[in-house]
Order: C-alpha cells, then sequence, then structure tokens
C-alpha cells in the first residue's frame, strides 16, 4: 500500500466535485466524504436565504472536514473529501489534516449558471457570484490537479493518473 493521501475535489458550487468525488473514492475504494454534510444548520441557513458565508462562517466547516480526514490519514487510509476550498488559506486549512492534494475543477460561468439551474440543493445560483469572487484558483505552488469540463470517465482517468504517478514516486 502506498502513502496515504487525502484528496479534496474542490471550486465552486455546480462544479462536479461530489459526483467525481463519489466516482473517485469509489474506483480506489476510499471513503468518501461529502463536505456540505459537514456545515453548521446556521451556514445552510445562511446560504438558503441568499446570504454569502464569511471566512469565520467557514472556518468551523473547513475543521470539521479536516478533523474527519486526520484520524484517517494517520492511520494510513486515503479519503476523498468534496469541499469548494475556495481560498487558498481554507487549503492550508485542510492540509492540516495530513497529506492533502486537490483536484481543481474549473468550469466556465455559463455552464455553471445552467447546473446550479438544473438542481436542487440548500445553495441558491444567487450565490454563484460571491463564490466566484472568493475564488483563489490553486498557484502552482500547491499540490493540485486542475481539470476543465470533459466526459467523467476521462476525467477520472486524468485523476487516477496524476495520483499514481505521485504514489510512484
Amino acid at each position: 500500500m502506498g502513502k496515504a493521501t487525502g484528496v479534496v475535489v474542490m471550486g465552486v458550487s455546480g462544479c462536479g466535485k461530489s459526483s467525481l468525488g463519489m466516482a473517485l473514492a469509489e474506483a480506489e475504494g476510499w471513503p468518501f466524504l461529502e463536505g456540505d454534510t459537514l456545515h453548521p444548520p446556521a451556514n445552510i441557513a445562511r446560504m438558503r436565504a441568499g446570504q454569502p458565508l464569511s471566512d469565520a462562517d467557514r472556518a468551523p466547516w473547513l475543521a470539521a472536514i479536516a478533523d474527519w480526514m486526520a484520524p484517517r490519514l494517520g492511520k494510513g487510509h486515503s479519503v476523498v473529501a468534496a469541499c469548494s476550498a475556495l481560498r487558498r488559506r481554507y487549503r492550508d486549512r485542510l492540509r492540516q489534516a495530513g497529506p492533502v492534494r486537490f483536484v481543481y475543477l474549473q468550469v466556465p460561468r455559463g455552464e455553471l449558471e445552467r447546473r446550479l439551474r438544473d438542481r436542487v440543493h440548500f445553495m441558491p445560483p444567487s450565490l454563484l457570484d460571491s463564490q466566484l469572487a472568493t475564488l483563489e484558483e490553486p498557484g502552482p505552488d500547491e499540490d493540485a490537479l486542475t481539470l476543465t469540463p470533459g466526459p467523467p470517465a476521462a476525467m477520472l482517468a486524468r485523476i487516477r493518473q496524476w495520483l499514481a504517478v505521485s504514489r510512484a514516486a
């Protein structure tokens, strides 16, 4: 068995992080966390009301995701989580859980708008602007793979190839 890795599939709402994260977890046989399930009720109420979350609102949520990953990574078990991880400091917080890598799903605005209109979720499409304004794309010094939309099987294969190369190193 290789080194345990946390993979966070990240991006703004509607980018497909949950679907791709679940597919990756299933393909690898790793546990999956839908990060939205750890939002405090107050955060969900704010988003339902069309109010963007602040850094302070996100702090306990990010801590809960890191707290879910840390013991599993500490025991040598790889994991996958879906989390927006919009800012570098949010990703830095998640990295405190252990060796964490990021898959950033970079989806054009028009496609995001379409996806948000077509789904049932507590975050309304009206919050897309605030998420895009908050987004800090992963920098070249971060351990991240950027993917644009494509066939899900091809996207999954690309992630698995990226992970395999790092395991072999």
